[in-house]
């Protein structure tokens, strides 16, 4: 006798996500990139929180410290730690591209404090259906966090903190010194059926990524 699935059963009729369905300019079939980049302490992940119980569709909240996570506990030397961590982001860039590609929506939390990672990102992620926020927070606000958070090496915003918005150009930008989680989902769910086109990663892709074919 067959199995029956833990899953649901799925029909094209009975689809409720969106993911099928282009809207606010996506391409069709292919899921939306909420991309929330910002420091370490700048409130991304609490955004990530929000956006969840906020977001009328169904999206999946990939933070790359779960990939960190995943990696066997065995001591690494640190010679060999830059390239680990150069191929955890590498795969990460790659599940979520493949989680949008089956039709996924996700909301995505980064730092992109090492130029190539969004040179890779542009590569890889579909550029008209990604919303680029940029999480803003006063290095003074981010120390404090740091801080008292206990969990992140004492530095590590500030270290960040001139490469991280580099490239300068977002959909949509929060403070999260000025504004609480809460409204800053609320400002980016307004946001997503207004976004205007070209989307910001569609401009940085035609900017950083000329070697790149344009995308349909």
């Amino acid at each position: 006798m067959p199995q029956e699935s833990s899953c649901p059963s799925e029909s094209p009729t009975s689809r409720t996500d969106g993911a099928d369905t282009p809207h606010g300019g996506r391409t069709g079939h292919i899921g939306r990139i909420i991309f929330l980049n910002g420091t370490s302490s700048s409130g991304k992940s609490s955004i990530a929180r929000e956006l969840l119980l906020t977001l009328d569709e169904t999206y999946f909240h990939m933070p790359v410290d779960a990939f960190h996570a995943m990696r066997s506990g065995h001591e690494v030397s640190p010679e060999e730690l830059p390239a680990i961590l150069r191929r955890t982001w590498r795969g990460f860039h790659r599940a979520v591209a493949g989680m949008a590609a089956g039709g996924n929506n996700v909301v995505v939390d980064h730092v992109l404090s090492e130029p190539w990672r969004l040179l890779d990102c542009l590569e890889l992620f579909p550029p008209r259906n990604v919303v680029l926020v940029g999480v803003r927070c006063p290095l003074q606000e981010l120390e404090r966090r740091e801080t008292r958070r206990g969990d992140r090496p004492v530095g590590l915003a500030a270290r960040q903190w001139d490469q991280v918005h580099a490239h300068g150009l977002y959909d949509i930008e929060c403070d999260t010194a000025a504004t609480g989680a809460e409204d800053c989902a609320r400002q980016i769910k307004d946001f997503l059926p207004r976004q205007p086109a070209p989307t910001a990663f569609e401009q940085l892709r035609a900017k950083l990524r000329p070697d790149l074919p344009a995308a349909g």
